[in-house]
């Protein structure tokens, strides 16, 4: 199990040199990966008094693949993993762009984990459809895998068409592995058909089995054998005891899970220092350090 760390985005700050140790300290760690959260716009709560999502205007989000490039720049192993970017707000060719350069700069890390979001507010200002996203992921994740493995592409979506033209330089993974986030049923049905990979952050429990064997199920019909996707869950340091941390990593374990991240946020940090020390705590009960 592959086990890394989710970067703590809305508790972290704008101090450059905290960054750079944090980044650098993870990957001393022993740690395998970083995984970062993705939001562009804010919505402003003056003027909404019924807003229910999980961030807002007061949330501060490093752009990820900005980020991505600076620590492409300051690490050598560690896997940049976007966890996750909301696709259908975007335009695809300039995401298979933007990601294929991370790539590149970082000698083959990166792992695109994308979503399709719920804040219709970004939709809206991004100029993008909030009504079709799920549906129109599917095409994007074709097209972008199109772009990444021809140096020219005729692509002829319902959304998207690209006539003779391609990206350079290619990324170095033939194609960037995509990964993608959600419970829904018919998200289930398009990890299944065109996912590498699936993050299911809930409990190793009866119920979360049930779902796997669902995808498992859809897996199969797709032509596709279940070893190809892996599973990431998320351990929050809050949860518990080391002995919960423990517990929910051979639950994890025992349902096939090939990656896992450690969330130090929402735990009552208030410095990028309180992150890494509680990092440095979990790797020694996890075994992480000196991997």
């Amino acid at each position: 199990m592959r086990i890394g760390v989710v970067f703590p985005q809305t508790e972290f700050g704008n101090d450059t040199g905290a960054l750079k140790a944090y980044l650098q300290t993870v990957e001393a760690l022993g740690y395998t990966h970083l995984l970062a959260y993705d939001h562009v716009l804010g919505a402003d709560l003056a003027n909404r008094p019924n807003w229910t999502g999980s961030y807002e205007l007061r949330n501060p989000f490093h752009e990820v693949f900005v980020l991505f490039g600076y620590a492409a720049a300051l690490t050598e192993r560690l896997e940049l993993v976007t966890g996750v970017l909301i696709l259908p707000q975007r335009q695809t060719a300039l995401v298979a762009k933007q990601a294929a350069e991370v790539d590149v700069l970082s000698n083959g890390r990166m792992r695109l984990g994308i979503g399709v979001g719920w804040n219709a507010v970004e939709y809206e200002a991004l100029g993008e459809a909030f009504s079709n996203r799920g549906v129109r992921s599917q095409e994007q994740m074709q097209l972008l895998r199109a772009l990444w493995t021809n140096p020219s592409i005729i692509f002829d979506g319902q959304w998207d068409q690209v006539v003779e033209a391609g990206i350079n330089p290619l990324p170095v993974q033939q194609p960037i592995p995509i990964w993608i986030g959600g419970y829904a049923d018919s998200t289930l049905r398009r990890i299944a058909t065109f996912a590498d990979g699936w993050f299911p952050w809930r409990e190793p429990n009866d119920a979360m089995a049930a779902m796997l064997e669902k995808l498992w199920t859809y897996t199969r019909e797709a032509g596709r054998n279940p070893s190809e996707i892996g599973l990431e869950p998320r351990l929050d340091v809050n949860s518990g005891s080391p002995d919960v941390w423990h517990g929910f990593v051979e639950g994890w374990r025992r349902l096939g899970a090939t990656h896992l991240c450690v969330n130090t946020m929402s735990a009552g940090f208030r410095s990028p220092a309180e992150h890494i020390s509680a990092l440095e705590r979990v790797a020694q009960e996890l075994g992480v350090v000196g991997r």
